[in-house]
């Protein structure tokens, strides 16, 4: 079977492409974990908390099929992620806020080090393609952030649960202002 024509040769190092399949494998796993996260809230009545994380596993999704156009467009070859080991109970609703931000702090962390390694590589092609996500990552983190703070500032007594749920709609446009704009 002949190549094809728009795919000539081969850009990425197998490392690198190994790496990348890494991360789709764990942006796979981000919006699997947020499905589960937001179908629990949906049955538990936090229906505003449910939307948002909703939308966040179709955004993992994006993050996943955008690393999945690139490697193949470099000539590699971008493998569908295994998912295995999703949590689908939570004791609370900050149990479930708390699991966000630990999970942006790795897939960060992930991040990070596969701009380290195109840049040690010399790899200046992916290393432009995953600005895009270095600055995604930064308003991932302040959201997640911030949706563990409104525990604090608000409480769980009384009507503080429904008020967290409320101003968990609020976090999108937060974590635009907060990050100079916004990245998704």
């Amino acid at each position: 079977m002949k190549k094809s024509a728009n795919n000539p040769a081969r850009s990425l190092s197998k490392e690198t492409e190994a790496l990348l399949n890494n991360q789709i494998m764990m942006e796979g796993k981000s919006s699997a974990q947020y499905l589960s996260m937001a179908s629990w809230c949906e049955s538990k009545g936090y229906e505003i908390s449910s939307q948002f994380l909703y939308k966040h596993s179709e955004e993992e999704r994006m993050h996943m099929l955008k690393l999945f156009g690139y490697v193949n467009g470099a000539g590699g070859h971008a493998l569908q992620p295994e998912i295995k080991g999703i949590q689908h109970t939570f004791k609370s609703l900050r149990e479930v806020f708390d699991h966000v931000l630990e999970h942006e702090l790795a897939v960060t962390a992930s991040i990070n080090n596969l701009v380290d390694h195109t840049l040690k590589n010399k790899d200046f092609a992916t290393f432009n393609f995953l600005q895009w996500y270095v600055n995604e990552q930064r308003e991932e983190e302040i959201i997640a952030r911030r949706a563990v703070e409104l525990f604090e500032l608000i409480g769980e007594d009384g009507v503080g649960l429904f008020m967290i749920d409320q101003e968990i709609g609020k976090l999108e446009q937060f974590g635009q202002k907060m990050s100079g704009g916004g990245a998704a």
